[in-house]
């Protein structure tokens, strides 16, 4: 039988509003990126300045918020006090890639108050062990923390195709991994009661670019986002919200097929993108050494070295192939190169916008973008922090009890 309205008992009623007033007005508070007061609160929110203030109160006793020091104003009357998200509230972010491993804390207000990063090549590594290292650097990790914190959660980017749900790592390539229960290793390695939630390591990386901070839009709301790592992984983001598919795998723009008759791939397939714009491939290509920076191959091309130029032109052409396909098919010309790809923009760009000009079908009236994502290391990490944090912002209630 349907539940209508009247019939909900309005202490329900209540709770419920309460619930969604909360999460309305903290994340109108970081949704700013200037001082946000009591008064703007209500004006944004059409609350009236009593209920936003007392809600406001909740969000300060419980933590949630924070008061800023008041800035002087050239006019009479009282000064208002800035509202500022709660740098108490924070959350782990995790990364296992190919060549790293990663952990950070990221609090409420999108600032890395902690972080760990281990370079290490985990192809192949056995996959206890690799996890036994990831949970020794999380235990130094927080044992360094800043005091009274309170950890929200975490999440962990992983470097293939994911079933959240199950908890299980379904495909890695580049780190040899298939069926791996990787909640049932990280409960053995990480802190009693800390719930780590898994993803793909492209999809969260993309929320680095989409959000500026827990809650707050970042400068580009439509875009194809491309990691680069060993491999290469890539992410669909709509309106800011990554599109993950039916499944949750959508993306998988590395192993895109550019060269049917190519090399064969470690994920099965051959000629795959990542073959000839991964990290490793360009290096392979440019006859340098597995463990050299992408900075080496950027100094040997732009120093007019035949491999370095051709691994770079290369890469470029393998790149306009895979993304002149997705562009044409979902129809976003915006494309954010992340990982040693952001690092080598200056070097692709020019190539990579001429291919994509001649194989987009809408390059004549709308040409295709490409911008770099200068964010920190294991950006994936970060991404899993700010998906653990976008859960307070949904629902503060249940941390002030």
């Amino acid at each position: 039988m349907t539940q209508r309205l009247a019939d909900v008992p309005s202490g329900a009623r209540q709770s419920t509003l309460r619930t969604t007033n909360l999460g309305l007005v903290l994340r109108t508070v970081c949704a700013s990126d200037g001082s946000t007061s009591r008064s703007d609160v209500a004006a944004t929110t059409g609350m009236t300045r009593a209920t936003a203030a007392r809600l406001v109160d909740e969000l300060l006793a419980g933590g949630l918020l924070d008061e800023g020091e008041r800035d002087p104003l050239p006019r009479r009357g009282r000064p208002a006090t800035p509202l500022l998200p709660g740098a108490a509230f924070a959350a782990l972010g995790l990364q296992v890639d190919a060549g790293l491993l990663a952990a950070r804390v990221l609090d409420l207000r999108g600032r890395v108050v902690a972080e760990r990063v281990e370079q290490a090549d985990l192809r192949g590594s056995e996959p206890a062990a690799t996890f036994a290292r990831l949970g020794v650097l999380t235990e130094e990790l927080l044992a360094g923390a800043p005091t009274g914190l309170r950890l929200v959660g975490g999440g962990l980017a992983l470097p293939g195709v994911v079933d959240e749900q199950a908890g299980v790592l379904l495909r890695a390539p580049n780190l040899g991994w298939s069926d791996l229960p990787t909640a049932d290793l990280l409960r053995g390695v990480l802190p009693a009661g800390l719930t780590v939630e898994l993803g793909n390591e492209a999809d969260l990386a993309a929320r680095t670019v989409a959000q500026a901070a827990p809650g707050r839009a970042g400068p580009h709301r439509d875009f194809l986002y491309l990691s680069g790592q060993i491999g290469i992984g890539g992410a669909v983001v709509l309106d800011g919200r990554v599109v993950t598919g039916s499944s949750g795998w959508a993306g998988e723009v590395g192993h895109v097929c550019v060269q049917p008759d190519g090399p064969a791939c470690s994920c099965g397939s051959t000629g795959c993108l990542e073959l000839y714009a991964g990290r490793h491939a360009l290096l392979r290509a440019a006859g340098l050494p597995l463990d050299a920076s992408s900075g080496d191959l950027a100094r040997l091309a732009r120093e007019g070295d035949p491999a370095g130029a051709a691994a770079v032109e290369t890469g470029a052409w393998a790149l306009g192939v895979a993304l002149a396909g997705v562009v044409n098919v979902v129809g976003i010309p915006t494309v954010v190169l992340g990982g040693h790809l952001a690092e080598l923009a200056d070097l692709l760009r020019p190539a990579l916008e001429g291919h994509l000009a001649r194989r987009v079908l809408s390059a004549r009236w709308r040409a295709p973008r490409i911008l770099s994502a200068r964010g920190p290391l294991a950006a994936g990490a970060t991404g899993a922090a700010l998906r653990a944090l976008d859960g307070v912002l949904a629902d503060p209630a249940r941390r002030l009890g």
